[in-house]
């Protein structure tokens, strides 16, 4: 189509993480940075503890809504990650130009929800594209640039499509430089050498996504150095040994890799193993040990690594598995945890359910307040 808008971000996949250093009323100024496997805010420990929303920036919410939602949040000490629904919208291509949206419907809107989030003494992990196809994404400037159908991952390698996306991350990095309510910048959620088609060149391999992360982490911090940057990756290993396609480096991923970049702040992965097909022996026991191996890549690379998305629906023994996870965070040492997703009770209605949401005053909620409270307590 000739003209196509580009959602992505909002709380644009955006992570957004409570401050627990310091009470309310003496939040600090100052920006997070990453020293060895932990946080620190003003030189002290700071706790990342949340959960996620694609929803929050997207959906036409009021600053009064927005306001809600940041306080459900912030009850538990969580972190959120969002990309826009209807309405909104952060870049529009007409054939191969895009024009970034500065209006009330775009970048104006994302003012509002770093205002809200700041009122609410939370942070923001901005997440700046999708690898699928839902809110725009990478395939908006494959399909934009080189033409409909083409292969998903020239968005790593194709030079039009590269300096595109850093013209786009540019605006952001420039807009909010000195905002320190954002803690840091993600490349893209969950990238692979395939997307939401089929359309690959088959010349994909972890080389080809590690070498984007190079480009694209030292060109944000060429624009910006005051802001973390990490991934937003799942968490591949490339394991020579392993015939597990999450281990085997098939995706395109070598989370080793990625996190040895010096570019790179903070590891960042994902767990949902009824969706990856690892149940067994169980997927409680199995996600316990994708926890621990990359506590152990963490500790390797002497840098920060969140467990950023995880989930299983309610019929798959939620309560249980989220606490064991929890306290598998807790217990190896893992630097923090953020669940899939955050949900809130609005005077308009609920917000958006996957079947992971957690809406206030529900068991699993409780769980995020218990285990937040643990995880601080043990940075202290």
């Amino acid at each position: 189509m000739k003209f196509k808008a580009s959602f992505l971000p909002t709380l644009a996949l955006a992570t957004v993480s409570l401050e627990f250093s310091k009470p309310m009323a003496g939040r600090s100024t100052s920006f997070v940075k990453a020293e060895g496997q932990s946080f620190t805010l003003d030189g002290q420990p700071y706790c990342v503890f949340g959960s996620n929303s694609y929803w929050v920036g997207l959906t036409g919410l009021t600053t009064d809504e927005m306001d809600v939602v940041f306080k459900n949040i912030a009850t538990t000490g969580a972190l959120t990650r969002s990309p826009p629904l209807t309405g909104n919208y952060y870049q529009l291509w007409n054939g191969s130009t895009a024009t970034i949206n500065y209006g009330s419907t775009g970048l104006g809107n994302f003012d509002n929800i770093v205002a809200a989030a700041k009122a609410n003494n939370i942070r923001l992990i901005v997440t700046l594209t999708n690898n699928w196809s839902d809110y725009g994404g990478m395939d908006v400037y494959v399909n934009q640039i080189l033409g409909e159908g083409q292969p998903h991952d020239y968005f790593y390698s194709n030079p039009e499509v590269i300096a595109a996306f850093q013209n786009y991350v540019r605006v952001w990095v420039e807009r909010y430089v000195d905002e320190p309510t954002i803690l840091g910048w993600e490349l893209a959620n969950e990238p692979r050498c395939t997307g939401s088609t089929s359309a690959t060149s088959g010349n994909c391999t972890t080389t080809t996504i590690t070498d984007w992360v190079k480009t694209m982490s030292t060109y944000i911090k060429s624009c910006d150095s005051n802001h973390l940057v990490g991934l937003g990756d799942e968490g591949w290993f490339n394991w020579s040994n392993s015939t597990d396609y999450t281990y085997d480096g098939s995706q395109g991923v070598d989370f080793d890799a990625n996190l040895a970049i010096d570019t790179i702040d903070f590891g960042t992965f994902h767990l949902y193993p009824y969706s990856w097909g690892e149940e067994t022996p169980s997927a409680m026991t199995w996600g316990q040990g994708w926890i621990e191996d990359h506590r152990s890549a963490q500790a390797t690379y002497n840098k920060p690594v969140l467990m950023e998305e995880f989930g299983v629906y309610a019929d798959q023994n939620q309560t249980t598995t989220y606490e064991n996870w929890y306290s598998t965070v807790i217990d190896c040492g893992l630097t923090g945890v953020l669940i899939w997703q955050a949900g809130s009770n609005l005077t308009s209605g609920p917000t958006p359910d996957d079947g992971f949401t957690i809406y206030p005053d529900t068991p699993v909620y409780y769980l995020g307040e218990q285990y937040s409270t643990q995880l601080r307590a043990r940075e202290l």
